[in-house]
């Protein structure tokens, strides 16, 4: 188990390593570009599967024990440590960043995003996951900065170098606001290193904020916390993220809101309410406040965005539906309570399914029309992808339904019990305030449902081409029409006037592909979790829970 965890976390990285060399002769395939796209499918499988067998030993019967652990002495003079290890919180964030991470090198051995080298985009991609799996793996502060910190240059050149339009722009917002948000982050967690004595996050949990006074507790949160605000992201500072989505390859876009926005809700849990619970609870309300209102901003965006002639971006608009989603993840976080947690951890993996899912999705449907503005995809045929990709239409409507949290799919259970928590919150939070924002999270769900069906009836059941659109003979074969209807019957065998050989209206669609081979078998995956986790939610909630719970008991079981 030590071995498998240490080799989940260090493997992308010597991957990444090894795409920059030379393929071996046996491994060549067709070119070197196919020889190295071939070695990241490989690399993020075997990672996968060690993942898997790692879930598979892991002690379910003990979820809230750090399992796997490795404590070896890094910088003695800091007392910075080498530890690794995995619970019921963190197990199912690994299983989803290297699940997430295999299907887009999968996805990208097929449909390779236009740009650089090959070799570069997979040793970024390798290094990204690496980055992102020792995120959830370390139980050191310093530890978990720096992997924190790793992500974001690999990140910055996925978007600038190939991504699309304002790309440069994008990515240059992205690592300012991240890297301005870092700095803060990082004076708040050598406050508590140095006020504690340790770095050691278990300890520091264990301890409970003991050995913090309130004051630096509220400090340390307020810097922490923004740091991890901006990664979420909260509203206010989310405004990096639609421009990185919107500027970001298909598979960018799908680590992007799929794992690397959990990194910093995961922090939240990990680090901010057991470590400092004191700091959390002076700032739980506000923290709530504003999830709530980025739950309705972001669903106001989306709704701005989906109505017909505001020329809406597909992409952004599914950017703009992961803040609000996100803000039920802050909310829950915020309750401070076992329900809340437990609903802000489902959420977590259900965003990083569904969304994932909702990205690759858009992805193919802007390969296949050359553009993924809203007005243009809905008018561009009355039967649109019902009639002209109909299993890729069903898919997209399929994962609609599951992110406005339909009953019975993953979606569903993350915002009722993030709803749940927020009716009644950990003592010492205020019961009104917390029900207001149920009130209002719970309103934001139907904007959800609004933004989300309008999409699906726009994209899928398209609308009717307008006037100016339609042929010659199709306008003279309309007017003669609405003439003859005017003057009235006419002489059986009269010709209408105007008609004489005009040709009639056709109902022909040129058709789109559906759904490839190699899309098939990098969404079904996702599509599958997302049934499975609406259906069994214990499977999830079997390993969050008795976590959360030693967690806000201050490391007891």
């Amino acid at each position: 188990m030590q071995f498998l965890l240490a080799f989940v976390v260090v493997a992308p990285l010597l991957g990444a390593v090894a795409a920059l060399l030379p393929a071996p002769p046996g491994l060549k395939g067709k070119n070197p570009d196919q020889a190295v796209l071939r070695h990241g499918v490989t690399v993020t499988g075997a990672v996968l599967v060690a993942a898997i067998v790692l879930a598979a030993g892991f002690d379910h019967d003990h979820p809230a024990t750090m399992q796997a652990t490795t404590d070896i002495s890094w910088i003695p003079a800091l007392d910075v440590r080498i530890h690794l290890g995995i619970d019921g919180i963190s197990l199912p964030l690994l299983l989803l960043t290297a699940l997430l991470t295999f299907l887009c090198a999968l996805y990208s051995y097929f449909k390779l995003p236009a740009g650089p080298s090959p070799k570069a985009f997979v040793a970024l991609v390798l290094v990204l996951e690496s980055g992102t799996l020792a995120t959830f793996a370390v139980l050191d502060l310093l530890l978990f900065f720096l992997a924190f910190e790793m992500v974001l240059i690999p990140m910055y050149f996925l978007i600038a170098r190939w991504g699309a339009g304002q790309r440069q722009a994008a990515a240059w917002k992205f690592i300012l606001y991240t890297l301005l948000g870092s700095v803060v982050m990082l004076l708040g967690i050598l406050l508590i290193g140095l006020k504690s004595g340790t770095f050691d996050m278990v300890a520091l949990a264990t301890d409970n904020g003991r050995g913090l006074t309130t004051s630096v507790q509220v400090i340390a949160v307020l810097a922490i916390g923004l740091g991890l605000a901006v990664k979420t992201p909260m509203w206010p500072l989310h405004s990096w993220l639609p421009d990185a989505h919107t500027a970001a390859p298909t598979v960018g876009s799908v680590l992007l809101a799929g794992v690397l926005l959990k990194m910093g809700t995961y922090g939240f849990v990990r680090i901010l309410l057991p470590i400092a619970p004191d700091g959390m609870r002076t700032f739980a309300p506000y923290l709530a406040a504003f999830a709530v209102v980025g739950i309705v901003y972001g669903s106001l965006a989306c709704l701005a965005l989906a109505r017909t002639g505001a020329k809406g971006d597909l992409k952004r608009l599914i950017a703009y539906s992961s803040v609000g989603h996100m803000g039920f993840v802050l909310l829950g976080i915020a309750t401070m309570t076992p329900t809340g947690v437990n609903g802000a951890l489902f959420a977590n993996i259900a965003h990083g399914l569904i969304t994932g899912l909702l990205f690759f999705l858009v992805g193919a449907i802007k390969d296949r029309y050359g553009t993924a503005d809203l007005d243009t995809l809905a008018g561009a045929t009355g039967a649109a992808l019902y009639g002209r990709a109909p299993r890729l239409g069903a898919l997209l409507a399929f994962a609609a339904v599951a992110s406005l949290g339909l009953p019975g799919l993953a979606g569903f259970w993350g915002e009722m019990l993030t709803l749940f928590g927020a009716y009644s919150p950990a003592e010492g939070l205020s019961r009104p305030a917390f029900r207001t924002f149920m009130a209002i999270g719970a309103f934001g769900t139907l904007l959800t449902a609004g933004y989300m069906l309008i999409v699906v009836r726009r994209v899928c059941m398209g609308e009717h081409p307008p006037h100016a659109r339609l042929s010659p003979d199709d306008r003279a074969l309309r007017a003669a029409d609405g003439a003859q209807r005017a003057a009235g019957p006419q002489p059986s065998g009269a010709e209408p006037s105007g008609a004489a050989g005009a040709r009639p209206a056709t109902s022909s669609t040129p058709q789109l592909a559906d759904i490839q081979t190699y899309e098939a078998v990098a969404w079904t995956p996702l599509a599958a979790l997302t049934v499975l986790a609406g259906l069994w939610p214990a499977v999830l909630l079997g390993l969050t829970d008795p976590a959360v719970q030693k967690l806000l008991a201050g490391g007891k079981s």
